[in-house]
C-alpha cells in the first residue's frame, strides 16, 4: 500500500513526506518544469526537467498522470510511483491517476485551517505566485473533493 499526500498549497505535504521519510518510508520523487526553490534538491524533492524534456516524456507515454499548473508541468511516472511508499500528488493528478494505481494507494487529504496555510505561504516568499491567487484557486479546486481515504484537519498532524 502506498500513501499519497494531497492538499492545498501550504497544507504540509512536504513536511509530512519528510517526517514519514525519517521514519523509514521511501519518499517518491515526481517530475516538474518549475524552477527549484532555494531549499530544493534535484532528484530529492523533484526531478527538475525542462519543458521540452517533459513534453518528450508525455509523447513517450512515460507519465501515469501529469498536469499543468500555473504555467509549470508536474507528473508521476510509473517508476516514480512504484519506487515509493509515500508520494505527493495534486488533486488534478489524483483525478487522472488510472484506477489500477489508485486502488494500490491510501490518499491522505491534508486540510489544515486556512489561516495556517496563509501564514505558511507568507513565510515561503514565493515570488512565482501570489498568496491570494493560490488560496482562491485551491478553494475552487478542492470545493467538492471526496477522493480521499483519510482527511487530516489539524495543522500539526
Amino acid at each position: 500500500m502506498k500513501l499519497i499526500l494531497v492538499g492545498k498549497a501550504a497544507a504540509g505535504k512536504d513536511f509530512l513526506k519528510t517526517r514519514l521519510s525519517s521514519r523509514g518510508f521511501k519518499a517518491g520523487v515526481s517530475h516538474t518544469t518549475r524552477p527549484p526553490r532555494d531549499t530544493e534538491v534535484d532528484g530529492k524533492d523533484y526531478h527538475f526537467v525542462t519543458e521540452n524534456q517533459f513534453k518528450e516524456m508525455i509523447v513517450g507515454a512515460e507519465f501515469i498522470e501529469y498536469m499543468e499548473f500555473n504555467g509549470w508541468y508536474y507528473g508521476q511516472t510509473e517508476i516514480d510511483l512504484n519506487s515509493a511508499d509515500v508520494m505527493i500528488m495534486s488533486k488534478d493528478g489524483l483525478d487522472m491517476l488510472p484506477k489500477k494505481y489508485r486502488n494500490q494507494c491510501m490518499v491522505l487529504y491534508l486540510d489544515p485551517p486556512r489561516i495556517t496555510r496563509v501564514e505558511r505561504l507568507e513565510h515561503r516568499n514565493d515570488i512565482n505566485d501570489s498568496i491570494m491567487r493560490r488560496m482562491d484557486t485551491d478553494d475552487e479546486q478542492f470545493k467538492n473533493f471526496r477522493d480521499y481515504d483519510l482527511r487530516v484537519r489539524n495543522d500539526d498532524f
